[in-house]
């Protein structure tokens, strides 16, 4: 059992010397209660015989103090104890979502946020409560049922045999009920992970839902799987509700056998009126630690089907990290970017061919190519989103491995092909990875994205909250502020993934204008489905099926009159069939 604990041995150990307080007022506490029925004992045992009125209040103070005494260890019991699990939580939790920031994008495409979600919430609550509750219970039964039993055999071992004669199928009915505890709760944790899940697919896409009338048929879905995590739920319920009674029929069978063989003792005189008072006082005692050894047996396996949940997020390791930096690494980006006969593989399937490309620092590189030709892909190389084979793309001539990843992505400005945005206001989207950035900077980065008089016309300009994933925000506010957010960082390397499809042709117009002089003397790649976006930059590569078919200026390619001019064509005769509508 212990063996199970050892993953989380490193938060236990930060917190030693408060667990040996702990423990200390929790001992004392306890072996104070168990004085309080020998003072029982000697009370009754007094009135029994001539006693003064003044004898009988000094055993009623001795058992006044004796209660406070208790209460007030108890209290630094549970302040200490209860309080040690939530730093245990504290600890975690950052540990946890330290760890998940540090995963790679492969893990995320892997694994549901539904899933993980609650695993940081339901899960390390359970964690939690074994280490808070489940701890200092058990630590209270084991002190309290130790010293309790003690005592009892010290005032009459025949009669404590026969009262504790019941408990050791306790024993038993802990190891079966606890295994099937555990189990369904493993069960119940994973639907409840997949009914997360469900919730925020729903909330995401709701506006989806509504478009296509779907909100019945998912309130019915949703019924089905919730459904079936209340049944799950009951059965769990079912099981606990054996346990307990059974905790409570051992206990009261033990109690039956007492009145039996301690009433005939007291009848023959074996023992005094004020032994059998203190005897049934214990035997009270011990129904707490009964029915908490059920309830901590619950604790403890939920805590333990929760901790192997979560350990699952230690075990996955990122498979992009800085193992390869060497000890004196590059601190700062020229920008000069070289593909070396770059093929690139995911998930079985090969996206890149024979890559073979060189960007001079300071140069525009545009990409262009049907959906699926796996543009986006050669873009997400650099930044090492995705790791590219050892030794097929180097930047200022170190292949990017070698690159610590924190000076890599610090000088890479990316505009994804997916816009997100956080739940903040446009001013701390803009200057996400540029907390330091000034208001002026901020008003700038958004002058040249060509959105600033759109945030200039809201109530509270850049104090505007834009909702979850940028939900007030409309396509094209949320990729300009993307760009401006890119820009205000001052990158060596810019990288726009089709960030200008949701504007209108004027727009990208202005847009490119105003990046014109940004883009001067940083490496910029662009990668668009309009020609008008690529056609002023330095070299342009058509990519087919991930290999590249066609690479040279705007001019040249046409001359080719191969896919790029075919492509410049059909834009052609849609723009101009546009201005006749």
């Amino acid at each position: 059992m212990l063996a199970r604990f050892r993953p989380l041995w490193p938060y236990l150990r930060r917190y030693k010397s408060r667990y040996v307080a702990g423990f200390t007022c929790l001992a004392i506490g306890q072996l104070a209660g168990a004085v309080i029925p020998l003072v029982i004992k000697t009370g009754i045992d007094d009135i029994t015989r001539v006693i003064q009125a003044r004898q009988l209040l000094m055993v009623a103070g001795v058992l006044l103090g004796l209660s406070l005494f208790k209460a007030v260890f108890q209290f630094w019991t549970r302040w200490i104890l209860i309080g040690i699990s939530r730093d245990v939580e504290y600890d975690l939790r950052n540990d946890l979502f330290r760890h998940l920031l540090r995963l790679s994008q492969r893990y995320y495409t892997e694994h549901r946020t539904g899933d993980l979600m609650s695993k940081l919430t339901n899960d390390l609550n359970a964690v939690r409560n074994m280490f808070g509750p489940g701890v200092m219970y058990s630590a209270t039964t084991l002190v309290m049922g130790v010293s309790t039993v003690a005592l009892m055999l010290d005032l009459d071992w025949k009669l404590t045999l026969v009262a504790l004669a019941p408990l050791p199928f306790v024993s038993a009915a802990v190891k079966i009920f606890g295994a099937k505890i555990h189990e369904r709760f493993e069960k119940i944790q994973a639907l409840y992970s997949e009914l997360t899940e469900r919730v925020r697919e729903n909330l995401s896409g709701v506006r989806v839902l509504r478009a296509f009338c779907q909100e019945d048929a998912e309130i019915a879905s949703f019924d089905v799987m919730n459904r079936d995590f209340v049944e799950k739920n009951k059965g769990l319920i079912v099981i606990s509700s054996f346990l307990w009674p059974c905790m409570a029929l051992m206990f009261a069978a033990s109690f039956l056998m007492y009145l039996i063989v301690g009433g005939r003792h007291v009848i023959h005189h074996v023992i005094t009126v004020g032994t059998f008072g203190a005897f049934n006082v214990y035997l009270i005692n011990l129904i707490w630690p009964i029915i908490a050894l059920g309830w901590t047996t619950n604790l403890v396996q939920r805590g333990l089907a929760s901790q192997g949940r979560l350990m699952t997020i230690f075990e996955a390791q990122p498979d992009i990290d800085d193992r390869d930096v060497p000890a004196e690494p590059v601190t700062a980006l020229m920008g000069d970017i070289e593909f070396r006969n770059l093929s690139f593989s995911y998930n079985g399937r090969q996206i890149l061919k024979n890559i073979n490309l060189h960007i001079p620092a300071g140069k525009t590189l545009a990409v262009v190519g049907a959906t699926g030709a796996g543009k986006s892909t050669l873009v997400s190389l650099i930044p090492r989103l995705y790791d590219a084979p050892p030794g097929t793309l180097l930047i200022d001539g170190e292949p990017v491995q070698k690159i610590p990843l924190n000076v890599l992505r610090s000088d890479i400005g990316f505009v994804p092909q997916e816009t997100f945005l956080f739940s903040e206001s446009i001013r701390e989207n803009i200057r996400l990875g540029a907390p330091e950035a000034t208001d002026a900077q901020v008003v700038r980065s958004a002058e040249i994205s060509n959105i600033l008089s759109e945030i200039n016309g809201f109530p509270k300009r850049f104090d505007t909250m834009v909702g979850e994933r940028g939900l007030t925000l409309s396509g094209g506010q949320k990729q300009r502020t993307a760009i401006s957010r890119a820009i205000i960082r001052d990158p060596r390397i810019l990288i726009l993934d089709d960030a200008l499809s949701s504007v209108d042709t004027y727009t990208e117009e202005t847009i490119l204008r105003q990046l014109t002089g940004v883009m001067a003397g940083r490496t910029t790649i662009l990668i668009s489905h309009r020609v008008s976006t690529v056609q002023s930059a330095d070299e342009i590569v058509v990519l087919h099926e991930g290999e590249i078919v066609e690479r040279g200026t705007h001019a040249e390619l046409l001359s080719l009159n191969g896919p790029y001019a075919e492509l410049y064509n059909k834009q052609l005769i849609e723009e101009a069939l546009e201005k006749e509508d």
